[in-house]
């Protein structure tokens, strides 16, 4: 049992690491090729920090293992709202702008609620798969649209403002390589990881994909979400999760089924979807301001109550394995 574990904690360790070594890199290749601040900020870096869960993803469905694949996409979005919103909102309360309610937070709810309906005959196939991918491609073309004619986009600004400059193409593009090669491999060192100690106690793949996986891949999310919350940057911390949501819920499960086609668990449905739906209508309850003249924000009590929920959630899942 011990080489999975170590397979496990490598693996993550690895993962985050080279997944910032891309971003950092694809960041700065883009802007040495001119590309323009919004395509950085919004394309390459905001929707970048789900790197990890793509590639997990990519990996465990090439080598049959659709548990890990679905449990990765669905647990990081559960951990995104309950773990890393509230452990961020226990450091630092965070604001909720007006437009994330407006915009971004209707086009999750919607995107989770037609992924429920994907799925509520236990079958992925590829022709979900194309539906969710053709709406991800959408989603990214309405949203470099509305910011081409907005003039600007704060958010993306932001996100490429604090990107790392680089020093020449040659290792930009070094980094860019080298980021995504070691992303891949230790991809795959996790997942091998996760399948055997799945295995080794007996449990589901999804279980493990749910748990162990999910956190591991949301830490990048966790990092840039603390470190925008601390600097004030209250869009930014919001915007990463929901934009890590929209990715996992779309481009990640999308390419998943693309590869390979499969039947879910029930669970997946009535245990960890319901938790992720009422997780992301959530976001509407605490994040309207229901005092007049006060902007909606996600307080310490509330972040306090997300963990709280993520941990019984938890305890849940580690429960049905017991029993």
């Amino acid at each position: 049992m011990i080489f999975p574990i170590l397979a496990i904690l490598v693996g993550l360790v690895v993962l985050v690491f080279s997944s910032d070594m891309f971003v950092d890199g694809a960041a700065a290749t883009a802007r040495f090729l001119g590309m323009p601040s919004l395509l950085i900020g919004m394309v390459i870096i905001g929707f970048g920090t789900s790197a990890p869960e793509l590639v997990v993803s990519t990996i465990s469905a090439v080598q049959g293992n659709p548990g890990i694949a679905v449990g990765n996409a669905y647990g990081s979005n559960i951990a995104n709202i309950a773990l890393i919103l509230g452990v961020t909102a226990l450091i630092k309360p965070v604001q909720v702008s007006s437009r994330i309610l407006k915009k971004e937070l209707p086009i999750l709810t919607f995107f989770t609620a037609l992924s429920f309906v994907l799925l509520i005959d236990l079958q992925f196939s590829r022709t979900d798969a194309l539906v969710l991918l053709l709406l991800f491609l959408a989603l990214m073309i309405w949203s470099i649209y509305q910011g081409l004619h907005t003039g600007k986009d704060t958010l993306a600004t932001d996100i490429e403002h604090d990107a790392k400059k680089p020093t020449n193409l040659k290792i930009a593009l070094l980094k860019l390589v080298i980021g995504l090669l070691v992303l891949i491999l230790s991809s795959r060192v996790l997942v091998w990881g996760a399948v055997a100690l799945a295995k080794y106690f007996g449990v589901s793949d999804l279980i493990i994909g749910l748990t162990i996986v999910a956190i591991g891949t949301s830490l990048p999310e966790l990092a840039s979400s603390i470190i925008a919350a601390r600097k004030g940057e209250h869009d930014l911390a919001m915007g990463n999760i929901i934009g890590s949501n929209l990715f996992n819920t779309t481009a990640v499960v999308g390419v998943a089924g693309s590869i390979l086609p499969f039947s879910i668990d029930t669970n997946v449905l009535h245990r960890d979807m319901l938790m992720m739906t009422l997780l992301t209508v959530s976001l509407f309850v605490i994040g309207y301001g229901f005092q007049e003249g006060r902007q909606g924000r996600v307080n310490r009590f509330e972040g306090a109550s997300l963990v709280l929920v993520y941990g019984l959630y938890t305890a849940f899942l580690i429960r049905s394995v017991l029993v």
